[in-house]
This record gives C-alpha cells, sequence and structure tokens, in this order.
C-alpha cells in the first residue's frame, strides 16, 4: 500500500492551489498558546479571586452558580476590562509571548506553521480556515513573503477578492483574539452569521479539505458547513495523532476522508512540505533538456531560414525563466528569526536559481560562442529580459531584492565569457551595452553600469553563505565554480578557462569604467579576482592593444568609442585606481 502521506503529496502537487486546510487548536497548542475555552476558564478564575472566592476544578460551573448564565467570553471579558485598550493588553499576555517565552521557543510559530507557509508560498495552498484566535500563521506567512488576506468578521467577507484570485486566504470563523467577537461557547459555536456560511459552503465545495489539529467537538456550525456540501470532488485528508473520536468519525464518514495517522502536526506537515517540494524536483526538466535545447540552437544558427525559430526558442526559454522566477514562486519579503535560518534561505534561494537558469544559461553560451554579429541582439534582449523583475514587486527586503539579479548576472557571466573564449566581441559588446537595465520613470542604464556581484550580494554575506569562496571577492569566486562545467565544452583546460575569467571581469569593469566617467564624471570599478591572482592580465592586454592598435577587437565593436587614445586613458585610470585600492581589498 502506499503511504497515506505520499498519495497526499501528490495530490497536492498536481492539484495547485485545489487544496485548503482545515486547522484546529493541535496546530498552536505546541507553541503553548491556550484555546479559546482555556482563556475563558482562566478569566473565570481571575473574577473568582477578584471576589474572593475559588471557583475549583469547575470554573463554568461555578460562573453559571454565580451569575445565573452560563459564561460567555465577552460579558467576561467586559467585567474584567472596560475599555478596548484595557482588554487588548489582556489578551495579549495569552497568545503573544513576553521576552522569557520568546528565548523559549513559546508563542511563535512552529514547524507545522513555517511548512505550511512555505507550501502557500510555493502556491500549493491558497486557502486556510482556522478555528484558532492567534496569529501565529499570520506570522509565519509573513516572514515567507506572504501577505495574506484575513476573514475573521463577517464585514470583511465584503469585498474580498475571489479565492481563486488571491494568493492567500485566512479564514477565521470563530474570530480573532484581539476582537471581543470571537466565539468560544456552546451557544456561540452553534452557528455562523450568513456571510460566513456562504463563504464555508464555496470552500467545502470547491476545494479538497486537509483537516489537522481540529477534533470536530466543539465547532457544532463548522460541522454544518461540512454537512452541508454534497459534492466531493476532491478527497479529503484527515490527520489524527490517535483514534479520532465519535463526532470526528461522523464527519470522517461524511466526507469520505481517508485518514493519516501522525505523530504530531509539526512532524506531519514538515513530511508533507519535503515530499511536495521534492515532487517538484522530480517534475523539473529532464537534464537532456538543456542539450535538447543546445542541439536545436546549433541547427538554427547557421542557416538563415531558421531565424524565426531561434527566436522563438530563445524568447520562449527567457519568458519561461521569466514566469519561474518573478511571479509569486521567490518572495521577497521574507523574515528569519536566526542568522542560521536566513542564511540556509539564501543558500536554496542560490540553487533555485541556478537550476532554472540551467537551460538559457546552456543556449546563451552556445549563442555568444557561435553566434554571429546579426544575431547579437538575440542574446542581449533575452538577457535584458531576465534583469528586469517583474514591476509589481514594490517592496521586501533589501537582501532579497538584490539577489533577483543573480540570474540575469549568471547569464551575463556565462554569455561574456562563451564570447571572450570564441572571440566574438561584438557579443560582448551588446551584452554589456545593448542590454539594458530599466530604472523609474522610464529611464535606463546599460547592464555594465548596474549588474555585478556586488550589487546583487554584498560581500559579507556571500563569504559566510556560499560554499568554498575566498574572502576578497566571494561571488565572483562562485560564479567561477558554478560555470566551470557549462563552459567545459569551449574551454577544456582549467588555466584557459581561469584566463578567459580574468579577462572577461577586467575588461567588464574597464567598460563600466567608460560608461561611468562619461555619466558621472569618476572613476570607479567592480574588482574581479584578477585583483588578487592574476594582475598580469592587465599587462597582457596593454601588450595587444600596443600590438592592435585601432584593430583591436574592443574598439572595432566601438567599445571605448571606437577610440585607442579613449582607451588608453580609461585603462591608466583604472589601472590606478586598482593600485589605490589594493590594500583595502586584500586587507
Amino acid at each position: 500500500m502506499i503511504d497515506p502521506i505520499l498519495s497526499l503529496a501528490f495530490s497536492v502537487h498536481s492539484n495547485k492551489g485545489i487544496y485548503a486546510l482545515l486547522l484546529g487548536s493541535g496546530i498552536s497548542r505546541p507553541a503553548g498558546i491556550p484555546t479559546g475555552w482555556e482563556v475563558v476558564e482562566d478569566l473565570i478564575h481571575k473574577i473568582a479571586s477578584m471576589s474572593g472566592e475559588d471557583c475549583g476544578p469547575d470554573p463554568a460551573g461555578w460562573y453559571k452558580d454565580k451569575f445565573g448564565e452560563a459564561p460567555e467570553y465577552s460579558k467576561i471579558l467586559d467585567a474584567i476590562a472596560k475599555s478596548p485598550a484595557e482588554r487588548s493588553q489582556l489578551l495579549r499576555g495569552y497568545f503573544e509571548p513576553n521576552e522569557e517565552e520568546r528565548e523559549q521557543g513559546l508563542k511563535v510559530p512552529t514547524v507545522a506553521h513555517k511548512a505550511i507557509a512555505d507550501l502557500v508560498a510555493n502556491g500549493y495552498i491558497r486557502v486556510i480556515i482556522t478555528t484558532n484566535f492567534d496569529r501565529l500563521l499570520e506570522k509565519a506567512l509573513e516572514a515567507a513573503g506572504i501577505v495574506p488576506t484575513v476573514i475573521s468578521t463577517p464585514d470583511a467577507i465584503e469585498g474580498v477578492l475571489p479565492l481563486a484570485h488571491t494568493d492567500c486566504a485566512v479564514i477565521k470563523p470563530n474570530g480573532d483574539y484581539l476582537d471581543i467577537r470571537i466565539k468560544n461557547t456552546p451557544a456561540e459555536l452553534k452557528s455562523y452569521e450568513e456571510p460566513f456560511n456562504r463563504l464555508l459552503d464555496r470552500v467545502f465545495d470547491e476545494f479538497g479539505l486537509i483537516v489537522c489539529g481540529w477534533s470536530a467537538e466543539w465547532d457544532m456550525a463548522l460541522r454544518a458547513a461540512l454537512g452541508r456540501c454534497q459534492s466531493h470532488r476532491f478527497t479529503t485528508y484527515w490527520a489524527a495523532r490517535g483514534e479520532p473520536k465519535e463526532v470526528a468519525k461522523r464527519v470522517i464518514q461524511l466526507r469520505r476522508a481517508e485518514v493519516i495517522r501522525i505523530h504530531d502536526a509539526d512532524s506531519f506537515f514538515s513530511e508533507l512540505e519535503q515530499k511536495v517540494s521534492a515532487l517538484h524536483d522530480l517534475d523539473r526538466p529532464h537534464p537532456l533538456s538543456p542539450k535538447v535545447a543546445v542541439a536545436t540552437l546549433k541547427k538554427y544558427l547557421p542557416d538563415e531560414r531558421y531565424r524565426i525559430q531561434l527566436r522563438d526558442l530563445i524568447t520562449r526559454e527567457a519568458e519561461k525563466l521569466y514566469e519561474e522566477l518573478f511571479y509569486g514562486r521567490f518572495p521577497v519579503n521574507i523574515r528569519s528569526s536566526t542568522n542560521e535560518e536566513f542564511e540556509t534561505r539564501i543558500q536554496d534561494r542560490v540553487q533555485d536559481y541556478e537550476a532554472l537558469t540551467e537551460t538559457l544559461q546552456a543556449l546563451l553560451i552556445t549563442g555568444c560562442y557561435w553566434g554571429e554579429e546579426l544575431h547579437e541582439e538575440r542574446w542581449a534582449k533575452c538577457l535584458e529580459r531576465i534583469a528586469n523583475p517583474s514591476p509589481t514587486i514594490e517592496s521586501g527586503g533589501l537582501v532579497w531584492l538584490n539577489l533577483r539579479y543573480y540570474p540575469a548576472l549568471l547569464l551575463l557571466y556565462a554569455g561574456g565569457l562563451a564570447s571572450i573564449a570564441a572571440e566574438r566581441y561584438n557579443n560582448l559588446a551588446a551584452l554589456l551595452t545593448k542590454a539594458r537595465r530599466f530604472l523609474r520613470e522610464g529611464e535606463s542604464s546599460p547592464l555594465v553600469l548596474s549588474l555585478y556581484p556586488e550589487i546583487v550580494m554584498e560581500k559579507k554575506y556571500a563569504r559566510r553563505i556560499l560554499p568554498g569562496v575566498g574572502s576578497y571577492t566571494p561571488l565572483n569566486d562562485h560564479l567561477q565554480q558554478v560555470l566551470r562545467d557549462p563552459l567545459r565544452e569551449y574551454l577544456p583546460q582549467d588555466e584557459n578557462y581561469q584566463e578567459c575569467f580574468d579577462r572577461f571581469e577586467y575588461l567588464f569593469a574597464l567598460v563600466h569604467v567608460d560608461f561611468l566617467e562619461k555619466q558621472e564624471g569618476h572613476i570607479w570599478g567592480p574588482l574581479g579576482c584578477f585583483v588578487w591572482r592574476n594582475r598580469n592580465i592587465m599587462m597582457d592586454i596593454e601588450l595587444e592593444v600596443k600590438d592592435a592598435g585601432k584593430n583591436w577587437p574592443l574598439l572595432k565593436a566601438d567599445l571605448f568609442d571606437g577610440s585607442l587614445g579613449r582607451f588608453q586613458d580609461i585603462k591608466k585610470k583604472f589601472d590606478n585606481f586598482i593600485g589605490e585600492m589594493t590594500g583595502q581589498i586584500l586587507g
């Protein structure tokens, strides 16, 4: 028999966004969050204490005997704290951690909350129903870069986007702890307002369901909503720690649910997220796909008859990558609780970017190595597309915003190295100057000015996060490692590859300095690996230019305005700049 959680993982992966979660107190209890009824009982204890009495082991019974009515959350709260500010402050102690609790890992998002947030961030879950009053789920989602639509009152339902069009909707039919209208008592949980009933009916009719941490004992209105649904388009999965009680069994039977035995919510959602992620990785294009794409490109390049097919091939792969990179899969509003978690997230993001870029990178290497002058604009436009992330992303953590440019940097280096290896400097010039990064208010700048390693990732992060790099130019070192195998076909000798890498970075910097001086009148350029390991490249290029004069390939490609004097002036100024900066770089 197939493990039920594996069956669930297949269902979630193959039906993206189709499954909704129904979460109960079992999700938040491990974090030290009390249930709503536990809050009521504690408040009754406070009332009894204020009255100089002992409510004993049955606070609700004492309250009913004392006041002649069953305890109601809103009335009890009003008796203890009269103003909204006082009520809010009182409730925060139940649901928000103090400093000591935070140090103990209490009242903060659990492993389950974080795994759910990852499933949401990757588009697998869009709708979550929770009977919990706390905000741990919302905090976990926000840390993963998702700002959920929270529906905790009937009036919040009005005007909400259709569920199919929202990134994430958190539906809280029993309310939120900062609203005194939350439902706690059997009488309160017996029915919902009509807007909530209609909303729940839609969810239970249109979505599959994953239930975890919910006993079904107290939430009569929620049970009734499940009972009203007659359709079973998608399977209901019910995660249970032990044997479900009779009430839960009736709901399970009604929904024809598949029961999954679990140890706890943390391990269940963690395992589910890992299995769904593994299925996603297995679903990635077969490793032969880049080879097939390259073989197709090699067929198109020499034959003018295939110019349209060549354009379509490159455009299609660029658009495919663009959608993967900039449409929801990689949020930028991410908060991490520890440095270790932060660094792990960046490592994972870098690896994902490298994997997704593989096919387009192979095409750009092949195109820049073999492509003629008539193709150069195609490589520039391809790179330009990836170098301009979706403008809908306006805010987020600076580290994550900058890291979005890593795929474009990887492609720029790949195409640039291939161009130099083949001595096709027109292709190099097109990548550096014809591909542009669009800024605000209609402005743009050539990529050579706006895309280099230190912009993508600060050295202080790169040194800690990237494996096997030096301390002087860590991201440059990493790029050299990552691009070694893709370029091995054209640069089989390691020494030749390193020389090509250093040459590219030095020429890149010179072109950057040329543009920068024209625009801003000062000298600065990105310093690559050549600064600390191969400054002979500076002399080698000087000798080449001396021999070739105006026929030097970069001048013929219209870099440095095609002027030998301009190039010599820029080179002299930049070499002096390198000398001045050496102490800072190597110190």
